[in-house]
């Protein structure tokens, strides 16, 4: 998987394991304190996950500027728009059927069933399946390959979902730390929380809070249930927060420093909950 940043001069030296040409994402993760992950606001934009695609608009000194169709934004109609390094693309599979998506943390991908592993996948890689075998998908990879996912760590994309389903994902990641810019098991936001969740599910919802408030559904607050979604404002501005309505108040990405939550409504936060939206 792949950081996407704000200008090929971002990374910082701490920032190394996440550019480099097989990034390290969750050594990276894992190497920074709270002021290190405060240091990523302006720096980092989103990430993308393996095998997902792109458009590539400009390369310059070993960097490619790309826009993210998977990750819709205000920002171009055509997706997100942000800089990866070159080495992190590759030609995407063929086959474009069939999507089974990663519904566990992460997931072991496999050169045949069960052994040989590959590469460690993140929750809600999607991937084109072409085979199944003994518990086992097989899937095709990018440049031609294929390999083989654990069928319990799966599901079809296009499998029928209900609005409890979100809070059982979501709540896969209680506990993780924030991250900003996150859509990965190794670190989360609060509007990549629930751009992840919802690829899941089969359903594309823009990447950031303030744009998924404006493409989804609203509806009164007193009608909210478990599965919605919550969004937060300051006076005169625009939203800068999202998280799922839950039984016990909101799950969510809470903010740089904290720890995914869920959480009843405190006070400060319900002076700035200014719209409810239905998925």
């Amino acid at each position: 998987m792949s950081t996407v940043w704000t200008s090929p001069d971002a990374p910082r030296d701490i920032d190394a394991p996440a550019v480099a040409a097989q990034p390290d994402v969750a050594a990276w993760a894992k190497a920074m304190d709270t002021e290190s992950r405060l240091g990523l606001h302006g720096r980092t934009l989103t990430q993308l996950l393996f095998a997902e695609p792109v458009l590539v608009r400009s390369e310059r000194n070993g960097w490619s500027e790309i826009l993210a169709p998977w990750q819709p934004s205000s920002t171009d109609d055509l997706g997100y728009v942000g800089w990866v390094p070159s080495s992190h693309l590759g030609e995407l599979p063929n086959a474009a059927t069939s999507p089974v998506a990663v519904t566990v943390p992460t997931a072991g991908l496999f050169a045949e069933p069960g052994s040989g592993q590959l590469a460690e996948l993140s929750f809600a890689t999607v991937l084109a399946s072409v085979d199944h075998a003994e518990g086992f998908t097989r899937v095709a990879l990018p440049d031609g390959a294929t390999g083989w996912l654990a069928d319990e760590a799966l599901r079809a994309v296009d499998s029928p979902a209900v609005p409890e389903d979100r809070i059982r994902l979501g709540s896969l990641f209680l506990g993780l730390e924030y991250l900003w810019g996150g859509t990965s098991a190794y670190g989360l936001d609060c509007s990549g929380l629930v751009h992840a969740v919802s690829r899941v599910l089969g359903q594309r919802v823009p990447r950031d809070a303030h744009d998924q408030c404006d493409a989804l559904e609203q509806i009164p607050t007193d009608e909210a249930r478990p599965g919605d979604l919550y969004f937060f404002a300051r006076p005169g501005q625009t939203v800068h927060h999202v998280g799922f309505v839950s039984p016990e108040g909101m799950l969510h990405a809470s903010e740089t420093g904290k720890l995914l939550e869920n959480e009843a409504l405190r006070p400060e936060r319900r002076e700035t909950l200014v719209a409810t939206a239905r998925l």
